[in-house]
């Protein structure tokens, strides 16, 4: 059973009672909040997503929790929390911010507490098995790139993180939604007429966000890693045609080590999980401006990849 198969009621019963048990990828999540309207926002994002019904309905990696401000605050600029196992995390937001909200609580859960993986700060797509890793900083245009690439095919990892188990490189996937800003919501609607985008949130700490859906075939294969074949690092930049430089493997442990919220906190392990991602990807610099010739670039360097 899936989440989209509940009726909007039946969803809204048990959000608003034991919570919501849901499978996405290695993680079991349960989600407890009676916010009304943001159930429609998680039955449109993450529909696909298997619900999970076993008895033992406790027990999941994540508890979540989203309240709203409770006496004068209800009705003056009522706002909304995020509790992780009933702790409150992270200053609160406006509460018609409360999808945002989620989103971002969510992923400070997984950098904060996941650390049976190497946890990449970088958007992840794959194709036939093999990963690109997709770092950048905040402007690069690493998610409209991570986006354009899952609207032509590409399997959606994960737009926040790369989740690398130590022991062999695999990495994991969650298919969890785009989180796009700004200018990057329009250029992904006129880039694919028939992208499934949420609702607009303007006025946020990163300015106006929208939330792509994950495809079908990204959620149905989301039990299923990949192996990293290629790190490229995007840089949009206007006017530019695209340019693929690849870059020497010397200079590319500290870039990778760097990116890791946890390489210290695995210590050995994050040591040798970063050299495996050196000694077995094509490292690559990739400047653009144009998202078809971008993705029609990236494309011709996998066909071309032994």
């Amino acid at each position: 059973m899936i989440i989209a198969d509940l009726t909007s009621k039946e969803l809204a019963t048990i959000m608003a009672g034991p919570g919501l048990r849901w499978g996405c990828g290695p993680f079991t999540m349960q989600l407890k909040t009676a916010i009304s309207y943001f159930f429609d926002y998680f039955q449109l994002i993450y529909g696909r997503h298997p619900i999970i019904e076993e008895p033992w309905s406790d027990i999941a990696d994540f508890h979540i929790q989203l309240t709203s401000s409770t006496k004068h605050r209800r009705f003056w600029r009522p706002q909304v929390f995020f509790q992780l196992d009933g702790m409150v995390q992270l200053a609160p937001f406006p509460k018609d911010h409360a999808p945002p909200m989620f989103e971002w609580g969510w992923n400070f859960a997984i950098a904060g507490r996941a650390n049976h993986f190497l946890i990449l700060h970088t958007a992840v797509v794959a194709k036939g098995g093999r990963a690109m890793i997709l770092p950048g900083i905040p402007g690069s245009g690493k998610s409209t790139l991570c986006a354009a690439l899952s609207l032509r095919g590409w399997r959606l990892l994960s737009d926040e993180f790369a989740l690398l188990r130590p022991g062999d490189g695999l990495v994991f996937p969650t298919a969890r939604p785009v989180a796009l800003k700004n200018q990057s919501i329009d250029i992904i609607r006129e880039f694919d007429k028939q992208a499934v985008l949420g609702p607009e949130f303007s006025k946020t700490r990163k300015g106006t966000v929208s939330h792509l859906q994950p495809s079908e075939d990204s959620v149905m294969l989301m039990e299923q890693p990949a192996l990293p074949a290629w790190v490229v690092s995007p840089q949009y930049q206007e006017g530019q045609t695209p340019i693929l430089q690849q870059v020497p493997k010397e200079h590319s442990f500290l870039r990778i080590a760097g990116n890791a919220f946890n390489y210290e906190t695995l210590g050995g392990d994050g040591f040798k999980a970063v050299a495996r991602i050196v000694r077995s990807c094509n490292m690559y610099d990739f400047r653009y401006s144009n998202l078809e010739e971008a993705v029609d670039t990236l494309e011709r360097m996998v066909e071309d990849s032994p």
